[in-house]
């Protein structure tokens, strides 16, 4: 056989071992992508109750040295401040700086899954009384997005929402007006079964609405849009979310299992949605129906 055959039947298995070598790497890669992803996510996962762990040790500390009351401005705003901390703006009548909790809560308002805002939508609360009257506006946050509160001055990025009856008595229908003195506020300490209350938990919005009602699941995980429960709908933590509870733990809450909390004393746990409540498999929307039922 001839040098040029010889080199020309080399360089001919030296480009089939190439190819092979290639699609070795691609298969491992293929193989080990998802593996690195999920380490990735599970490490956000772990960061977020890390998060979570520090709102809870300063609202544990809050409450226990203002007789069990949650951090609120007392004008209207109910726990808006709670969200934003000191970082409330010089110009704000209400901004009485010593009153809030002296936390900077900007570093531990985002879950490491949604950091950035996006426009998916607005939200609007508005509020009103012979003593005060305030309006909130925003856009809401999904799965993978932080949601933005724009007015009252300054913006404020966040991907938790608080439970909204928690400044309410833990009323929500009729909803009850907030009083507006301190020493007539309302004390978490009154309150029983701790470890079923939901106090923040990962969210689209700051807040639950005045009055929880059970509309249909969207279709869609994590848009942001909807009412009642959509606000905390997501696929943020593989089909589950972070939250603190009353008792100021925190740990992970399965989609269906948010039907079953206690978000208020007026709250029917055994509602439509769950399986006391006769919810059957095709109630829910198709991205849920893996979840676990409760």
């Amino acid at each position: 056989m001839s040098e040029r055959k010889r080199s020309g039947i080399e360089r001919a298995f030296t480009l089939v071992e190439l190819l092979v070598v290639i699609a070795v790497i691609a298969l491992l890669l293929g193989l080990a992508i998802p593996a690195f992803q999920g380490a990735r996510n599970q490490a956000r996962t772990v960061l977020c109750q890390s998060n979570l762990r520090q709102w809870a040790m300063t609202l544990a500390a809050y409450t226990q040295a203002h007789d069990g009351c949650l951090p609120s401005d007392m004008g209207g705003n109910l726990g808006l401040w709670m969200l934003r901390g000191t970082l409330v703006g010089d110009s704000d009548p209400n901004g009485n700086h010593a009153a809030f909790h002296g936390f900077h809560t900007r570093r531990i308002a985002l879950c490491p899954m949604a950091t950035q805002p996006a426009s998916r939508g607005t939200f609007r609360v508005s509020f009103s009384s012979d003593k005060a009257a305030w309006q909130l506006t925003g856009e809401v946050g999904s799965s993978t997005d932080a949601w933005q509160i724009l007015t009252p001055e300054p913006p404020f990025v966040g991907s938790y929402g608080y439970n909204h009856s928690l400044f309410c008595r833990f009323r929500i229908d009729p909803f009850p007006l907030m009083p507006f003195m301190r020493t007539s506020s309302f004390s978490t300490l009154s309150l029983r079964d701790h470890a079923s209350i939901p106090v923040m938990l990962d969210a689209t919005k700051p807040m639950t609405e005045r009055s929880m009602s059970f509309p249909r699941p969207l279709a869609l995980s994590g848009r942001g849009g909807g009412g009642g429960m959509n606000m905390f709908l997501m696929d943020r933590h593989g089909k589950e979310i972070n939250a603190i509870f009353l008792d100021w733990s925190v740990r992970k809450v399965g989609l269906k299992e948010l039907w079953t909390l206690r978000w208020a004393s007026d709250f029917d746990r055994a509602n439509p949605w769950t399986k006391a409540g006769g919810v059957q498999p095709e109630d829910w929307p198709e991205w849920m129906r893996d979840c676990k039922d409760y």
